[in-house]
């Protein structure tokens, strides 16, 4: 009789476990199916802006009175950028940046996730900061929509604390994939970037995997179903040029460490700006304003500018210029503390540099290298892991967001020497660096406020 009791009761703990983690898996579909329309609305809106914008740019008319149109697109740009500062600071501070190393910090507990003010304020700003021409990328913004979603719904739903993590993970990993239609890219994030704050379970990779692919089905039928950058599909390079993937990764863990160190002490620099709005929105106004009128490639997320470097539209001296720019403004428009991500910029700068080895080596090996847009596919990789050291979800967003799949030794070979060789030079991944600084900004301006 005491044996009958006793798995009497085991068998109770275990239906009740049961039943708690099933409602994490249909939660898990409800933040999906919600992550997935916000993140839709937010990619058609940016969608309308952007179209809208290159129409104005492209019809500006230097014969008419090209001092006073051009006054007014700065004023436009510098009015947007203020719109998104002055949101961000007044409503919700934390919806800065890209917000991905916000919500690790709420995965650790150590950051709050006031979904209230960061949807709506995450939403709207960023539609400004991204719709200005920053060179800023929608992933950051879904991401954190996403995450914040999974708050909503645990506690619109009363849940118990431990469900926290399963329920905001499966929203960064449905952000993630509303943001590329890459539900396998959301999914490796969460379980790669992550790893450190995300809390490894059957049920809450299930529950990951049910937000990201219901996400993914609802920006899909939304949308569209294409993926997010439509480009050639490249035949696998001959087993004779694999070495060069190697080489070029080892740039890569260069340009990795190079990109983090220059972020980190740009935002400390601008940190210490006593009007911040004032200077970033007046200064990046006039330069994206005159950069979107003589070269748009050098402005915006840069999903055009890809394109147009894999088509061979730039001679390799103009592509040197490009990467420059680019890098320098992307710093600079993520140092301003609008909302906006990193992942498309990033992308970007590795497509450019990637075509940059290319056109190389086949200057010195022409009858070697047949294609040199491979090396811009492996550089969106190589870079993406070597900033954000996350070598699975670099190959993962290069493949899925080019259909590239024939690439994907080459990218193992220029992910794995880029992301190894940046950690040898002691290079920590982006967002652990972030979160490292709002932490400890937090405690200053915390200590700050007692000693007040």
């Amino acid at each position: 009789m005491g044996k009958t009791a006793y798995f009497y009761k085991v068998a109770q703990r275990n239906i009740k476990a049961d039943a708690k983690n099933v409602k994490v898996l249909l939660y898990s579909l409800i933040i999906g199916i919600i992550a997935g329309l916000l993140s839709s609305a937010f990619r058609i809106c940016i969608s309308k802006i952007e179209n809208l914008r290159e129409k104005l740019y492209g019809n500006f008319d230097f014969s008419l009175s090209p001092i006073l149109e051009g006054i007014g697109l700065i004023l436009l740009i510098i009015g947007a950028i203020q719109i998104a500062l002055f949101l961000v600071k007044k409503f919700a501070p934390e919806a800065g940046g890209s917000g991905i190393q916000e919500i690790e910090g709420a995965l650790d507990e150590v950051r709050p996730t006031r979904w209230k003010r960061v949807l709506p304020v995450k939403f709207i700003a960023s539609i400004f900061s991204l719709g200005s021409g920053m060179l800023l990328g929608r992933e950051g913004p879904t991401v954190q929509i996403g995450a914040n979603v999974g708050k909503m719904v645990k506690e619109l739903f009363k849940q118990e604390d431990e469900q926290n993590n399963p329920l905001l993970s499966a929203g960064a990993a449905a952000g993630l994939a509303g943001a590329f239609n890459a539900p396998l890219s959301g999914i490796v994030f969460v379980i790669e970037e992550m790893h450190g704050h995300f809390k490894f379970n059957f049920y809450s990779v299930a529950a990951i995997m049910i937000g990201s692919g219901t996400s993914d089905l609802i920006a899909r039928y939304l949308i569209g179903e294409d993926t997010a950058l439509s480009i050639k599909i490249f035949s696998s390079p001959d087993i004779s040029e694999i070495w060069f993937f190697g080489l070029l990764g080892l740039l890569f863990s260069f340009i990795g460490y190079l990109f983090n160190s220059a972020l980190l002490k740009s935002l400390d620099l601008f940190g210490k700006l006593k009007n911040p709005i004032l200077v970033f929105s007046i200064g990046l106004g006039i330069i994206i304003a005159i950069l979107s009128i003589y070269s748009p490639d050098m402005t915006g997320a840069g999903y055009n500018t890809i394109k147009d470097v894999l088509g061979h539209s730039f001679t390799i001296w103009v592509l040197i210029v490009m990467f420059v720019g680019r890098f320098i403004l992307s710093i600079l428009s993520y140092s301003s503390g609008v909302p906006g991500g990193i992942f498309a910029p990033l992308l970007s700068l590795g497509a450019i540099l990637g075509m940059i080895f290319g056109y190389t080596i086949q200057h010195f090996n022409p009858h070697l290298v047949n294609e040199t847009g491979v090396y811009a596919v492996a550089g969106m990789a190589a870079i993406f892991a070597s900033t954000v050291r996350a070598p699975l979800t670099g190959i993962m967003l290069a493949i899925e967001i080019t259909s590239n799949y024939e690439l994907t030794l080459p990218l193992i070979i220029t992910t794995v020497t880029a992301s190894v060789f940046t950690a040898f030079l002691g290079n920590k991944p982006i967002y652990t660096s972030l979160l490292e600084r709002t932490i400890r900004h937090a405690k200053q301006t915390k200590a700050q406020i007692e000693q007040s």
